[in-house]
């Protein structure tokens, strides 16, 4: 099933898509004609719920859609929310593109993870707004994983078994933001050969005995300004997606393909991503993992989502993931 949070009357709604491919259906609706009692009132409510829950919202649907002249909302008027408005948090994986890696000075033991707030969250068709002070901004095409249940220390075999569903998630990044927080500092000799740094300049290749520079690039703005979060127009429940690491990920600017890639792609796959974050963060009901960037261009568009400078250019962005829809923004200049 695939479900979508709208602004309705001034109030958030859940709702899902109908299976007839009728429109969309207010769950509200659905559990008062199938007489099944209140209805889920948000995502995460609904995620919390468990397979108990899901199975009734698909008992549901399945009576109401029998009930004659059932009215459907056009999804071609909705006001879109984020599907998943209100997540404990949003975990971001960082270079997780084998063609990405491959420039790497030394390969990641794992997934590297950021945080992005989820006041960066928008929904299908609101406005990816840039700042003048913003520099290089460009999109990030990413599946989103929606963690189903409590997760802590879980193997990879099992982490699938924790996922609720998907969704696509545009990671907008800005590089202007970027260097505005990264900082370089000179540690001194002894201090190089202190406890406290030694094995820190492992992750990348030092240019002699002298090389006593170490980095510090914090991404909470580069990552996470406001509207820096498109999501939807779907959460897509994990039944209907029978491997989420062999997805074709494909992105758009004003309808002109820039970046056609898969999920196969990834450096790791989606349940090694799941058990690694799990080792350092307890998982809830609801919280996001975005994936990874699609990074494979074409001959217009070499460099892939790197083409799309939304700090210069205002297209509507556009990604699209087999299975889950297409998230579409436009971008304007505030």
């Amino acid at each position: 099933m695939k479900f979508a949070t709208i602004l309705n009357n001034g109030e958030a709604e859940l709702v899902c898509a109908s299976p007839s491919g009728c429109g969309l259906l207010p769950l509200r609706i659905a559990f008062d004609l199938a007489g099944l009692g209140a209805a889920p009132t948000s995502m995460r409510a609904l995620v919390a719920g468990g397979p108990e829950l899901l199975a009734q919202v698909r008992e549901a649907v399945h009576r109401a859609e029998a009930a004659p002249a059932l009215d459907y909302l056009d999804e071609a008027s909705i006001n879109w929310l984020p599907p998943m408005p209100d997540p404990g948090k949003i975990l971001g994986v960082a270079m997780n593109n084998t063609r990405l890696n491959n420039t790497a000075h030394v390969e990641p033991a794992g997934p590297m993870f950021f945080l992005k707030p989820p006041s960066s969250l928008i929904g299908h068709g609101a406005n990816i707004e840039i700042g003048d002070d913003y520099g290089f901004t460009f999109p990030e095409l990413e599946l989103g994983v929606v963690i189903g249940r409590r997760a802590k220390h879980v193997s990879e075999k099992d982490a699938l078994d924790y996922v609720f569903g998907y969704t696509i998630v545009n990671d907008i990044t800005s590089q202007g933001l970027k260097r505005g927080d990264s900082i370089a500092v000179d540690v001194t000799p002894e201090q190089k050969a202190s406890p406290g740094y030694i094995g820190y300049f492992d992750w990348r290749r030092e240019h002699g005995d002298d090389d006593r520079s170490i980095y510090f690039t914090y991404h909470a703005r580069s990552k996470g300004a406001d509207t820096f979060g498109p999501m939807g127009p779907y959460v897509t429940t994990a039944d209907e997606i029978a491997n989420p690491d062999a997805l074709e990920v494909r992105g758009y600017s004003d309808g002109e393909e820039f970046a056609r890639d898969t999920t196969a792609n990834y450096s790791y796959p989606v349940r090694r991503i799941i058990a690694h974050a799990s080792r350092y963060f307890t998982l809830e009901p609801g919280d996001i993992i975005t994936c990874g960037t699609a990074a494979k261009g074409n001959e217009r568009f070499p460099r892939a989502h790197h083409e799309i400078d939304m700090s210069r250019m205002t297209p509507v962005v556009e990604i699209e993931i087999d299975g889950l829809g297409r998230l579409s923004n436009p971008v304007t200049h505030v």
